[in-house]
């Protein structure tokens, strides 16, 4: 396996002569220094390079035939969360130079590369040109030091694709490509192993493989299912030293070395020829791995891998699903869009404690008075209350009204996402609302740390997919959802030209309608709606009958996206003088729905507090008009 000083073959000529040996886990040997796992690893390159080195040797003396660069975090997205991104170059050349002097001429350098720890488009705000970008970015100065590069623990095929391009931009280097796969050998968005090595094979790497995982087992079943599925190139494993767990304050990982070794041996015998490991592992890991790869390594020279299956002429990307059910067909609200009724939506909180009996009551009320939908917020102001999901399905079942659910990326991250939509879907809620949602500060619990994986238009592509029946990873889930899909629309945002950017996004996306903020000024909601293509979905105005003087002022400082001109202000303020203020803000409400009659495609009602009279002098004003 090793080659003598100043001997050593080009990287791209030895994949397949022998099995290659990668090292272990960087990450874990820092922690045990003392490095924290929420820090970011890569600072050691300047702050401890010492350390660095000490690592890297011991993985050659336990018989690596590669170093990977500690640079897998090393990219402008995920170093910004740090406040780093100022120190890209610098992290990047420390790191390579480490393991190049480390290897010497006795050892292969590999370039680490993570993903960007951001969400690509149609999910994420991040083109894939920007992601290309980044990563040949990062590529650029490893280049010097490194034989190849490693593509870690990518859970995203489409994000793999990107980084494999963006290296190609600037090298014709070795890529070896790994894939994170879960015990149903599936990335967390559902690609298969065998379709993410096809298209990561497709897409340019010279190895592809497998990391990270639960451990030895999983990678090793991606590997067969890769090797039967008909991948061509070198096949690679790096597992976990199996999951961790911590005691009195440790880390610990459950796969000693001697099982390690048994794996290996099971790895070659499928075909495998590029080994190393991933968290957990140790120079004793490693050793391991180099024992039972010298023993298998005789078995190997002369031998050719044979793929047990042949493969396609081209890899074929994700099927584009089915055509998405007609929005008349998916719900009762849908069908008041699609056919061009005025539509009534109002909004209902849902409680604070189990007790559903004045919603319902509220609810029956608002149905009676032909009321569309209720509006049901997701954890309105990041405030705790009754899952709106199951208060709908409540709905649902005690009422003949539909809701109307929004639907959060605050609290959720993907996986959460997809299994919420679908759950919804079975308890036959079909209407959504696809918002961002207020950050943790503004709500009950200020110190809560936020999920936000997606933003409103990544979550509008995931629903527009899971109506074509695919999921995360573009597979046919063999049933399609229906639901109607709308997105918020902020009328009277500072910077109106991202919020309109935003909203063409949010329609190429497939948002089926948009409700907007609460409208106090209807010539500046019109003069918007004329700008509009004439492609722009349906658009509710949103209104809200304001009860008071402070209940103005505190929507017009205290609530995310509204605005209220200085003339409501000072009419409210009037009004109160009067003991009037109730009435005048219904007074409001009712020129609103005069102005924007006809000319929208409905209305959004708020009651606040849920106190539903005010909201129904609304509704019979629209009705009036309609």
């Amino acid at each position: 396996m090793k080659t003598s000083p100043n001997t050593r073959i080009p990287l791209r000529d030895a994949l397949g002569q022998e099995v290659l040996l990668l090292d272990g886990a960087m990450g874990t040997e820092l922690n045990q220094r003392g490095i924290p796992f929420h820090r970011n690893f890569e600072t050691a390159n300047l702050e401890h390079p010492d350390w660095v080195q000490e690592i890297h040797q011991s993985f050659l003396d336990a018989g690596s035939d590669a170093l990977l660069t500690n640079t897998f975090g090393a990219n402008r997205y995920r170093l910004a969360k740090h406040q780093l991104e100022d120190k890209l170059g610098e992290l990047l050349e420390a790191g390579g130079r480490l393991a190049r002097e480390t290897a010497g001429q006795n050892a292969y350098v590999l370039g680490s590369l993570g993903p960007l720890g951001v969400e690509l488009e149609p999910l994420g705000r991040v083109a894939k040109e920007e992601a290309q970008a980044a990563f040949a970015e990062s590529a650029q100065y490893l280049l010097p030091f490194v034989d190849g590069f490693a593509l870690e623990t990518f859970d995203n095929v489409a994000e793999l694709e990107c980084a494999i391009l963006g290296l190609r931009s600037v090298t014709d280097k070795p890529i070896f490509a790994f894939l994170a796969i879960g015990d149903n050998t599936r990335t967390s968005h559902g690609t298969t192993a065998k379709d993410s090595a096809l298209r990561a094979e497709a897409a340019g790497a010279d190895v592809v493989g497998f990391n990270c995982s639960s451990g030895p087992r999983v990678v090793l079943d991606a590997v067969l299912e890769a090797s039967q599925g008909g991948v061509q190139i070198p096949l690679a494993a790096k597992p976990n030293a199996g999951m961790p767990r911590q005691v009195d304050g440790r880390i610990f990982y459950e796969n000693d070395p001697d099982y390690f070794a048994r794996f290996a041996r099971r790895f070659l015998q499928a075909g495998g020829v590029v080994l190393g490991g991933c968290c957990g592992t140790t120079p004793d890991h490693i050793r391991a791995l180099s024992r039972a790869a010298r023993a298998g390594a005789a078995q190997m020279r002369g031998a050719t891998r044979q793929p047990s299956v042949k493969p396609d002429a081209a890899v074929k990307a994700p099927d584009a699903g089915v055509d998405a059910i007609p929005l008349a067909e998916r719900s009762r609200f849908a069908a008041g869009l699609a056919r061009g009724r005025t539509v009534i939506s109002v909004e209902l909180v849902p409680p604070r404690t189990p007790d559903m009996t004045k919603l319902l009551h509220a609810a029956r009320t608002l149905d009676r008075h032909g009321v569309d939908a209720v509006n049901l917020p997701d954890g309105p102001r990041a405030s705790a209350r009754i899952s709106n999901i199951a208060c709908a399905a409540i709905l649902s079942r005690e009422t003949n009204i539909e809701p109307l659910l929004h639907f959060c990326c605050r609290d959720r991250n993907l996986l959460g996402m997809q299994s919420d939509l679908l759950g919804a879907a079975a308890l036959g809620l079909h209407n959504i609302l696809a918002i961002t949602g207020d950050p943790p500060y503004k709500g009950d619990y200020p110190d809560l740390t936020a999920v936000f994986d997606i933003d409103s238009i990544g979550l509008t592509n995931m629903i527009t997919m899971l109506n074509r029946g695919l999921d995360l990873g573009g597979n046919d889930l063999g049933q399609q959802t229906r639901f109607c899909n709308g997105g918020a629309f902020n009328h009277t945002a500072l910077d109106l030209n991202r919020e309109l950017e935003r909203l063409f996004w949010k329609i190429d996306a497939g948002s089926d309608y948009f409700i907007t903020q609460p409208v106090f000024d209807a010539d500046t909601l019109l003069e918007i709606i004329e700008r509009l293509p004439a492609h722009t979905p349906p658009i509710l105005a949103g209104l809200w009958p304001l009860r008071s003087r402070r209940n103005a002022e505190f929507l017009n400082s205290e609530v995310p996206g509204v605005h209220l001109p200085e003339k409501v202000l000072k009419r409210m303020a009037y009004a109160e003088d009067r003991n009037q203020s109730a009435e005048v803000g219904i007074e409001i409400a009712l020129e609103t729905v005069e102005a924007l009659q006809g000319k929208v495609a409905g209305f959004q009602v708020a009651a606040p507090f849920n106190c539903i009279e005010p909201a129904l002098q609304v509704v019979e004003a629209i009705h009036a008009g309609s």
